[in-house]
């Protein structure tokens, strides 16, 4: 991997950011936390292929503090020529009652950052469908990355990018395994079932935490994913839960789990499907 440029070069017009890092903090806390986040994409961009120069990628904006993070942290890439595609942000408005539509196309146009807000009422379609009490995260995520398809085939996208990160794909192997009987959980990267758009996870090597701190620093104006009266489930925050205090207790786990899924050795597993149990033979040599 080429060596990370400096946080202080400076484009040809003399300044040394993005305008998205007009407000962010000066302090070397915070240029230590960007490096490292920035590391940590350049590393799963470059494992996984995901850049082909040229293209078009559609970068979901929810709101929240991942995707906040991500869109600035790719800005940073291509500000300094490192992400040669063009970046459109995407906003789905997905009709949630009191939802602040303002937020981001002001926000987005304030940066001088090509986004397209488009407005898709699935709420109404979830709580048709689920009762109250039910949680609504599942159904409303399956629409909207429906919808977000559909806009990438419009723009002439190739990819849909999305702010998953480490603790993500991690809750999702261990609810995999806990609940689903099967080792598998966020893949980097992934092709639709269409065959014609990419979904990337350009963060997957990004701990939440560090997230957090970033999004905090970076004062973004946050929009609550909890508009619509649900939460995550139970199981998946019990998940959350159990790898924090892992992670409490022995630090620097959660990085060492994320590794392993990239270091899976096919023999040791019980799976016939990715080695040849039937055909293994002793090499038996007559005395």
């Amino acid at each position: 991997m080429n060596e990370m440029l400096s946080i202080d070069v400076a484009d040809e017009s003399g300044a040394k950011a993005h305008p998205i890092y007009a407000h962010a903090p000066r302090s070397v806390e915070f240029n230590k936390l960007r490096k490292r986040l920035i590391r940590h994409i350049r590393e799963a961009l470059e494992k996984f292929d995901m850049v082909r120069a040229g293209e078009k990628w559609l970068v979901a904006l929810s709101g929240g503090k991942d995707s906040y993070s991500m869109l600035a942290l790719l800005l940073d890439l291509k500000w300094r020529g490192l992400l040669p595609v063009e970046l459109l942000v995407c906003n789905l408005d997905q009709g949630q009652p009191n939802f602040p539509k303002h937020i981001l196309p002001v926000y987005l146009s304030g940066i001088g950052v090509p986004h397209r807000i488009e407005y898709k009422d699935t709420y109404s379609i979830v709580t048709s469908k689920l009762p109250a009490d039910a949680t609504y995260c599942s159904l409303c995520s399956r629409l909207r990355r429906s919808n977000l398809y559909r806009i990438a085939r419009e723009e002439g996208c190739s990819a849909l990018v999305l702010g998953h990160h480490r603790d993500d794909s991690l809750e999702t192997f261990f609810m995999n395994l806990f609940h689903g009987g099967k080792i598998a959980a966020m893949p980097p990267r992934l092709l639709n079932d269409e065959g014609d758009i990419e979904v990337l996870r350009p963060m997957i090597y990004c701990g939440e935490e560090d997230l957090q701190r970033f999004s905090d620093a970076m004062a973004f104006l946050i929009i609550p994913c909890d508009l619509c009266g649900s939460q995550d489930g139970l199981e998946r925050n019990a998940i959350k839960t159990m790898l924090n205090d892992i992670e409490k207790c022995m630090p620097g786990r959660k990085d060492v789990m994320i590794r392993a899924m990239g270091n899976i050795n096919a023999s040791h597993m019980l799976d016939t499907n990715l080695f040849d149990f039937a055909n293994l033979r002793q090499n038996r040599t007559n005395a």
